[in-house]
């Protein structure tokens, strides 16, 4: 920035800003937080390092990635990012599980026979169809078929607990 106001990092570490400082186009001096954050995860040194290192088309974009993993980080100081990655992915795999679960279900209930007819009411060519009506009847159940499938998609987590 150079001129009366010095940017947020220089304010933050109390020095004259130059013309040329590499942290004044990202970090300006009405938002002292946002270097505050980076600065006590990363620090200012390796913080110019690495935008030094990048040409100047990608360093706004290098500062919106440490901005985000500086604030993930003071969340979560052991996993940072990735921690909030992995629960996110948890979370997708077991909404896969549901839809699954819930897509059986719905097969299920659409591969139901029609209710049967008395035989009072029937036919004599009914008869065939309702013989292979109440037999697929009582060899499908589809209550049980339905937890089978719950059950079978149950997976451990990350984490070692069950998810349902």
């Amino acid at each position: 920035m150079g001129g009366n106001s010095p940017c947020a990092s220089c304010k933050l570490l109390r020095r004259r800003c130059a013309k040329d400082c590499v942290f004044a186009p990202y970090f300006p001096s009405d938002d002292p937080h946002k270097f505050a954050i980076v600065h006590k995860v990363f620090g200012a040194s390796n913080v110019s390092k690495m935008l030094q290192e990048l040409p100047v088309h990608q360093r706004a974009d290098a500062v919106s990635s440490l901005m985000n993993e500086a604030k993930a980080r003071v969340r979560d100081p052991v996993y940072g990012c990735v921690g909030a990655i992995s629960y996110l992915q948890n979370q997708v795999s077991q909404l896969q599980m549901q839809l699954a679960v819930a897509q059986a279900e719905i097969l299920c209930i659409q591969m139901q026979p029609e209710p049967v007819m008395p035989t009072s009411q029937m036919g004599p060519d009914d008869d065939k169809s309702f013989l292979l009506q109440n037999s697929l009847s009582q060899h499908l159940n589809y209550g049980s078929s339905s937890n089978a499938i719950h059950d079978s998609l149950k997976r451990e987590s990350i984490f070692g607990d069950m998810i349902s």
